[in-house]
């Protein structure tokens, strides 16, 4: 009980980032086609360059997000395969996206905050740089499949910047390279403001919805099923294969994986719906119920899991 209470208390400012996106397009009339590229091209990649340079890299900790890129990209093409023709538009690649990862970052990163002590949560956040390469490779493929050919969903990929920003900081990270002390400072504040306008556009993307054709409960179950009961069972079993036979990671790092496992659906859904007009609505809706239903969720899993 005490842990709900704590979780809801620090993640609260993440439903009032919401309410803000909403009440922003409906009476500010806000553009969220905006707001996604200034995520998408500008703050993405400053945080994701900033990041890669800000950890030490080892073996183990190099294969985290090594690891989940690979896992998130198979999960979303398996589930593209799978669930592609259940609908007649892109519900199915949009789920397909959602399949694949999770709210690692604006969510997941409050929640490491407050889990883990700061090395460790640095680990966490180079992890979701898995997320982020995912996000600007695989699961923008396989969003906008749903309304483009497949070369010119692969010519779309490859003019984001994110994807660029990766393969920079992490060239210069192996080089010894590293941010000057004034412009690290200077860069932290990149993170707040992606953190705070991801969760707004959950809120704007929901500007439009219709009932009946937006609350689509098959697309709500199979993304909370496999979200929700897939994802952490897949890791748990990842963990425990590690621990009887490799040994190659620690109790440290299998934490940071099982939080990365446990995050809701993940709010880029909504910014990538929008900036490739895939269903925005649907996906906003979906992705804020699976926020809400995290207050209870993630208590729950982490106290079968053994806490933190």
């Amino acid at each position: 009980m005490a842990l709900s209470f704590i979780l809801l208390m620090k993640i609260f400012p993440i439903y009032i980032n919401i309410v803000l996106g909403y009440f922003s397009t409906k009476l500010l009339d806000v553009k969220r086609e905006s707001i996604a590229s200034i995520l998408i091209y500008i703050l993405g990649p400053i945080v994701v360059f900033s990041a890669t340079l800000s950890v030490k890299i080892n073996m183990s900790i190099l294969f985290l997000p090594i690891f989940f890129y690979i896992f998130c990209s198979i999960i979303a093409f398996a589930s593209l395969y799978a669930f592609r023709k259940s609908w007649n538009d892109p519900t199915g690649n949009i789920l397909a996206f959602c399949a694949g990862t999770g709210n690692t970052g604006y969510f997941g990163i409050t929640l490491a905050i407050i889990f883990f002590p700061p090395y460790l949560a640095d680990i966490y956040i180079f992890t979701v740089l898995a997320s982020f390469l995912y996000e600007s490779t695989t699961g923008f493929y396989v969003t906008a499949k749903g309304n483009f050919t497949v070369k010119e969903a692969f010519n779309k990929m490859l003019k984001l910047p994110i994807l660029y920003a990766f393969i920079l900081g992490i060239a210069l990270n192996l080089l010894g390279v590293g941010i000057p002390d004034v412009v690290s400072s200077y860069t932290a504040q990149f993170k707040g403001a992606y953190g705070i306008l991801g969760m707004m556009m959950v809120g704007m993307g929901l500007m439009g919805l219709k009932k009946g054709s937006d609350l689509d409960i098959k697309f709500i179950s199979i993304t909370f099923i496999l979200k929700f009961i897939f994802w952490p069972l897949a890791i748990l079993g990842v963990i425990y294969i590690d621990k009887e036979f490799y040994m190659f990671l620690n109790e440290e790092l299998y934490k940071v994986m099982f939080l990365f496992a446990i995050v809701p659906l993940a709010g880029n859904t909504v910014t990538y719906a929008v900036l490739l007009n895939a269903k925005p609505e649907k996906a906003s809706f979906t992705v804020l119920i699976s926020t809400i239903v995290s207050i209870i969720y993630i208590p729950i899993v982490l106290a079968l899991y053994g806490g933190f």
